[in-house]
């Protein structure tokens, strides 16, 4: 039982620990840097959109404000089988330079940008969503890169919170600076593992068409840039703003989907865990591990209430104290130094919960989470 208790620990330790740990040494001793220059190329912005109506006018002005030639800018929303009012904004909306490719079948995101790309002409393509807000300069700082050969994928950053420059201080916030942290080690001394879907760039002749019913575009086709050859590159500088998360249960919903796409990409793509994928290592460290914590969580807790020592006690009066402390933000107290510990303690809960539903979900072929 001792030796299941400290390989769970180990295990929990390497995935949080051990991998940041490599990539910043990795990253500060091997560093590969990016060649970045004011350029200009032909961009064309893909956007799918399926009952986008709340968002679309918003998002239509944001993107008509980004700071880039409008000689070299083209847009192509996808409306993939709405049924709200999105389908009669876009074309009240739609402009010279601005392509609405109106689909009467709902066949999910994937189909809809395969659609879009190949409606496309620029060098760049640019991928965005609906709710998400961009800045001004997101564009011009993500096409910069590309001034670099190597570079076949640019992603910029999500924040929480429109017209802030730093994530939230509460537990989703700490999980995105921790994320965003990986994903620019990762970046600077090879490639990331995937990009920002509500904002990221590559170049047309890289870009692949998504198999249908894919779940994470912004993975699968960052990894298959990476197999030819091009680098995935995290630019902080470009930022895109989302709402808050209002709701835990929303937050949980929206991580199962991520995480059983996870699961998703290595059946679609097996060659994932095979060398053709020159990101094999960082995959698995920075997606595939993560799923597997919640086991180790378990094995850890049931172990040390059985183990007698004080190293024992303390490790469960400690996972218990965790457990207590995510109830608690729950309540949203004002602690100070106490709510936030809470916020952490109920996201990082929450987060391997997800993780272990998505792997239900999966096996069951629960199609709600594959729209």
């Amino acid at each position: 039982m001792k030796l299941v208790f400290w390989l769970s620990i180990g295990f929990i330790a390497c995935t949080y620990g051990g991998y940041p740990a490599w990539l910043y040494m990795r990253a500060r001793f091997r560093p590969r840097s990016v060649r970045r220059a004011p350029i200009t190329p032909d961009v064309s912005i893909v956007m799918a959109v399926y009952n986008g109506a709340r968002y679309l006018p918003q998002k239509l002005e944001n993107l008509n404000e980004l700071d880039y030639p409008k000689d070299h800018l083209d847009t192509i929303v996808v409306s993939d089988g709405s049924t709200d009012e999105t389908d009669s904004i876009l074309s009240t909306h739609a402009q010279e330079r601005f392509q609405a490719v109106v689909s009467t079948e709902h066949r999910g995101k994937a189909a809809a940008l395969n659609q879009g790309m190949r409606a496309a002409t620029g060098a760049i393509i640019f991928f965005t969503d609906a709710r998400q807000m961009i800045a001004p300069d997101a564009l011009r700082r993500i096409v910069s890169n590309f001034a670099d050969a190597t570079v076949g994928c640019v992603s910029g950053e999500l924040l929480f919170g429109k017209g802030t420059t730093n994530a939230s201080s509460d537990g989703m916030g700490l999980y995105w600076k921790m994320e965003k942290r990986i994903r620019c080690w990762e970046a600077q001394s090879s490639s990331s593992v995937g990009a920002t879907g509500a904002i990221y760039a590559t170049r047309r002749e890289l870009t692949p068409q998504i198999p249908e019913g894919t779940i994470l575009d912004d993975v699968y086709i960052p990894l298959e840039i990476a197999r030819q050859g091009g680098r995935v590159i995290f630019e902080p500088g470009a930022v895109a703003w989302d709402e808050e998360p209002e709701h835990v249960e929303r937050e949980f919903r929206r991580k199962v989907r991520t995480l059983v796409g996870n699961y998703q990409i290595v059946r679609i793509a097996p060659w994932v865990l095979r060398p053709a994928n020159p990101l094999r290592f960082e995959f698995v460290c920075h997606k595939l591990l993560r799923l597997i914590v919640p086991f180790a969580l378990v094995s850890a807790f049931i172990t040390s209430m059985f183990l007698r020592g004080t190293l024992y006690r303390v490790a469960f009066d400690a996972q218990l104290l965790m457990c207590l402390l995510a109830g608690l933000a729950t309540l949203k107290p004002r602690l100070g130094i106490v709510t936030r510990l809470a916020s952490a303690s109920l996201t990082f809960l929450v987060l391997n919960a997800a993780a272990a539903v998505a792997l239900f979900y999966f096996l069951s072929g629960k199609k709600q989470v594959w729209a």
